[in-house]
């Protein structure tokens, strides 16, 4: 079966419509809160029609049904499906300050509960209890931080990669903002010499090249990758063969700005020789 199919599961409130609808532009057939029971008949409908290019979201509102999901997946891979699973998660923090910013009612809310703060948290907790399992099967996105436009160019990038190989995705990150959950391995770098500290290089950022300069001449800098570079390359045959589509790794420094960004652009350029690597820059992208 000749067809690309794009699975978007995640918490409420982080972004799976947006996540469509830069799918949408990427000319894919979208399609929302599809029931789980009708993957399968779906999809072969879609075929019937000639789609090549389809994404469909399921949320918490199917519960019930959405262990039927990992099976059917598995099924569509015999059929020789494409599939990209995508799951999109924030912080419990995040997800409460949206919901109280647009007064939505969270699905598994409890409109009788007196609290209604707790009962959301409440909510919140009981949704990733129901899709951990999803969670756990899925290139994982942490939006907690992102603005629409940026969740949209990440969404683009993941799915323009290939799915035949395993993707590394390199992300830098300040660590006074937080550590990325979508992180499958972190690196701190706080400890390397800071441009910041150079006056002329206080605005520019890591991409820029006399902040490269200055970190090139840095034997710590230096060691730092070398030590990075050392044990993905040691694990990452043994992820491949785990099956795994993506593997995120975070470069975190003080503000995101110098080294981590740095050290990513470096890493993403020498694993490119055999890997598919994509870069994001938490605090730079979009800015």
């Amino acid at each position: 079966m000749n067809m690309d199919l794009v699975l978007i599961t995640g918490m409420s409130g982080s972004g799976k419509s947006v996540a469509l609808h830069a799918l949408e532009d990427a000319g894919y057939y979208c399609v929302d809160n599809l029931p789980p029971e009708l993957l399968l008949s779906f999809v072969a409908l879609e075929h019937q029609h000639g789609a090549k290019r389809v994404a469909i979201a399921m949320d918490v509102r199917s519960a019930t049904s959405l262990p039927l999901v990992p099976a059917q997946l598995a099924e569509l891979c015999r059929q020789d499906v494409r599939i990209k699973p995508l799951f999109l998660d924030s912080t419990t923090d995040t997800l409460v300050r949206r919901y109280s910013e647009t007064r939505r009612l969270h699905p598994l809310s409890r409109p009788d509960v007196p609290d209604q703060r707790r009962a959301l948290v409440e909510a919140i907790e009981l949704e990733r209890q129901l899709l951990s399992v999803m969670r756990e099967q899925a290139h994982v996105i942490d939006t907690s931080l992102l603005r629409a436009s940026q969740l949209q160019g990440y969404v683009k990038a993941l799915i323009s990669a290939p799915t035949s190989q395993m993707s590394l995705v390199f992300e830098s990150f300040s660590f006074k903002r937080g550590i990325p959950t979508d992180a499958d391995f972190v690196f701190d770098v706080r400890m390397l010499p800071n441009p910041h500290y150079e006056p002329e290089l206080r605005a520019l950022t890591g991409r820029d090249e006399p902040v490269a300069q200055f970190l090139l001449k840095q034997a710590e800098v230096a060691q730092m990758q070398q030590h990075i570079a050392q044990f993905l390359n040691h694990w990452l045959d043994a992820l491949a063969r785990d099956h795994r589509s993506y593997v995120t790794v975070g470069i975190g420094c003080t503000g995101g700005q110098h080294r981590s960004v740095f050290l990513v652009e470096q890493l993403a350029l020498a694993f490119a020789k055999r890997w598919t690597t994509l870069k994001r820059h938490r605090e730079l992208d979009d800015r």
